[in-house]
């Protein structure tokens, strides 16, 4: 009996199948199969009057796929469905049962957590059939972004040139456009801060000005500072000191929001790579002679850790740190996590960091080292340290002084590489004891305006909101990075970390949303949709229903704006396109905003925007002597001028000019099956050599061939030894020859 099992991605494939054995034959699908279609009303794929009946459709490169899955499917006696355990993956599971006539009501579905033998084999024996709610509401989301996606985007494209709009993403961009705003009305305000300086027993410590008259210290200018600063003369009285044992407690093992904050903040990761390098530790590593995944299944939203890992765990950090290191475990209560599986932990605590090491990726290793510290930390005891509070007064004045010893590391001896505890020290001071101090300074400050959002922020800001999905958070910030509202720099210089600043498309966006769609692309709205999906997946809502009241109050809002938003005209530049003589005008490209023929597609002419000081081309009245266009004169980055033709890049011929150091212009090569070389030649003509070495032919040279190349080489270089010593003797004998003669 031959059974087939059916995952989505290829590496996970392979792991899978030497854990099955020999009667199990293990493919994937690599992904979805089918979309919705982009045919029918509206190419939405949806037949909205129909109770939004969906159509689906198989790409071009997915149909070898699906021919293969079909072929192996009817030669096999029963198929198992073991796509990802998500709604996802459901989904992907049903397509596929669908497309490949598998039946339903048949227990062919297999849900693991974590690719290791005994999670899989133990999968394998309780199968179960496909979860058509939860199904349903991946659909529903489907067809929810494809009519808010095709519709909302075609009208903003159509008026004001933004590519796209989303249910998600919009809000997203919301919530920086916001920030940004917040940020520019900000007015800073002046305050000051007072520290007295002193030294006692040998022991520099500082003390902040707290409070005047047993209220908040409040100083907003350089006078208040100058009073205060005069005011307190020595000596200054210890007006109390308490000592306490201050615990931290370890954090929660991590979730898909944290691995991708936390990522970010201590690896320097954003959203895409970390999920990338998390995929690769969940579907499996070869290791100790055996392939196993490292990590449980890394797109969740609980915190919950099975009794399994919990007792093993224990039983590590016992034998591991003792017995003291044992803490209590904890789970976070979130209503608005799904709880459909774990935590991201390790398979296996035996697999430690400094253990895997050898068999990782620098990258991979960091990340496994974040993600296994984190879950075993998550259950270790907390830290301990000596906390001192000192109160210095002068009058109606108090200072703080605050010192901290660790006296127990806990979970920090494991977390120590994320989590830093500096010892701050205090003296030994006595309450009435009189201390003097070496000074009494204030200084000024400025109140900061909101910070600008990071990835890792602004995905925390969307998941305290309940914007999306944690597995949704990586590819929403790529797209509005994509589409050009917004850019991620460096706050400024030296900062190591990048912020989201706006794009002037970004804000046009942002605010005609606003204008016309504040009804439902806000934060609450979405935040409540995404609950309303939730019940859909438990079967607690119908998703027909849940279509039709949004659907119903969409369209109205779309034919509104469609009426009364006013078209962006193109910005223009007082100047003739040299093609054609109509208008150029600026346009917003992938890579930001260029200048181009108001004609297009009719005329192509573009041409990039000059940076801040860079010299204009310089017509030179010479015409190019191989199209007959105008060359120009121009400078090239090492500072040098020539001339080059004005139909550049269509036509490449450039000219040295008289007095001019000979211009170096040199085109890197095309990464293309043909290699592409642009040269100067002596005459200072550039030419095109191709050299007919594509990427599959470099791949197929094997060692083999190389050594055969070398061998090659080294007969000629033998060859030519052997010439040039018959030569040697040749030459020599003629001279003999020549000598007897004159004798």
């Amino acid at each position: 009996m031959k059974n087939l099992v059916i995952v989505e991605s290829p590496s996970k494939s392979k792991t899978i199948e030497k854990y099955l054995g020999e009667n199990f034959e293990v493919v994937s699908s690599k992904g979805h199969i089918r979309d919705l279609a982009t045919r029918g009303k509206g190419g939405l794929g949806v037949d909205v009057d129909n109770n939004f009946e969906a159509t689906y459709s198989v790409s071009r490169e997915k149909a070898p796929t699906l021919k293969e899955l079909k072929a192996k499917a009817k030669k096999c006696d029963f198929v198992y469905l073991a796509t990802d355990p998500d709604r996802e993956g459901e989904a992907i599971s049903w397509h596929l049962a669908d497309a490949l006539g598998v039946d339903l009501s048949e227990n062919n579905r297999v849900v693991f957590n974590e690719i290791t033998k005994d999670a899989v084999v133990n999968a394998f024996k309780n199968p179960r059939t496909v979860d058509m709610d939860l199904v349903k509401s991946q659909e529903t989301r489907r067809i929810l972004d494809r009519i808010i996606g095709f519709k909302l985007s075609k009208l903003l494209y159509t008026k004001i040139k933004s590519k796209s709009a989303g249910r998600v993403q919009s809000v997203a961009l919301k919530l920086i456009v916001d920030r940004e705003k917040e940020i520019k009305a900000f007015i800073p305000e002046e305050y000051w801060t007072i520290e007295a300086k002193f030294n006692e027993e040998n022991m520099a410590f500082n003390a902040s000005l707290n409070k005047i008259d047993n209220k908040k210290a409040v100083v907003n200018n350089e006078e208040e500072s100058n009073i205060i600063t005069n005011s307190c003369t020595n000596p200054f009285i210890v007006s109390s000191v308490k000592k306490s044992v201050r615990k931290k407690d370890s954090k929660m093992p991590l979730i898909t929001s944290t691995l991708q904050q936390e990522a970010s903040t201590k690896l320097g990761f954003n959203p895409k790579r970390t999920m990338s390098i998390a995929q690769r530790l969940y579907e499996g590593v070869t290791h100790s002679g055996k392939t196993e995944g490292l990590i449980t299944y890394m797109r969740t939203d609980s915190t919950r850790l099975s009794n399994v890992f919990i007792e093993s765990a224990r039983e590590f950090i016992k034998g591991e740190f003792g017995e003291d290191y044992l803490g209590v475990y904890k789970v976070k209560k979130d209503n608005n996590a799904q709880d459909a599986h774990e935590a991201v932990r390790p398979t296996s605590v035996e697999n430690t960091p400094e253990l895997m090491e050898k068999y990782l990726t620098p990258e991979q290793n960091k990340l496994y080292k974040l993600i296994y510290s984190r879950a075993v930390g998550s259950l270790m005891a907390s830290s301990k340290s000596n906390a001192v509070a000192i109160i210095v007064s002068n009058g109606i004045y108090d200072y703080n002084a605050n010192g901290s010893q660790l006296v127990f590391d806990g979970y920090l001896k494991l977390m120590k590489d994320f989590e830093s505890s500096k010892d701050t020290f205090l003296p030994d001071l006595k309450e009435q004891q009189q201390i003097n101090a070496l000074s009494v300074l204030g200084t000024q400050h400025f109140t900061e305006p909101p910070s600008r959002f990071s990835e890792a922020r602004l995905i925390k800001q969307m998941e305290e909101e309940g914007i999306g999905r944690p597995s949704t958070y990586a590819s929403i910030i790529e797209t509005i990075c994509v589409r050009n509202y917004v850019t991620l720099d460096k706050a400024s210089e030296g900062s190591k970390n990048k912020v989201f600043f706006t794009t002037e498309q970004g804000v046009l966006t942002c605010d005609k949303l606003d204008e016309f769609f504040n009804t439902i692309i806000n934060v609450k709205y979405t935040a409540n949709m995404e609950n309303e999906l939730d019940l859909i997946a438990e079967g607690q809502m119908n998703n027909v229903t849940f279509l039709r009241t949004f659907y119903d109050n969409f369209i109205p809002l779309l034919e509104n704006a469609d009426e009364k938003m006013e078209k962006k005209e193109l910005e223009k530049l007082n100047e003739p396109c040299p093609e054609c003589g109509a208008d150029l005008v600026y346009r917003q490209g992938r890579f930001g905003k260029f200048i181009s023929c108001i004609t297009y597609p009719e005329c192509k002419f573009t041409r990039k925007i000059l940076k801040e000081n860079q010299e204009v081309p310089e017509p030179s009245g010479i015409m190019c002597p191989e199209c007959n266009s105008e060359l120009l004169k121009r400078k090239s980055r090492y500072g040098n001028y020539f001339l080059g033709c004005s139909n550049f890049p269509k036509c490449r011929h450039i000219e040295n000019i008289e007095g001019e150091k000979k211009p170096s212009f040199k085109k890197k090569a095309k990464k293309s099956d043909d290699t592409t070389t642009d040269v100067v030649d002596e005459n200072n003509t550039e030419k095109v050599v191709k050299k007919k070495a594509t990427k599959k032919t470099a791949a197929k040279k094997t060692a083999t061939k190389k050594t055969a190349t070398k061998k090659v080489a080294e007969k000629k270089t033998t060859a030519k030894k052997e010439t040039t010593t018959k030569k040697t003797v040749a030459k020599k004998a003629t001279t003999k020859k020549a000598s007897v003669k004159e004798k």
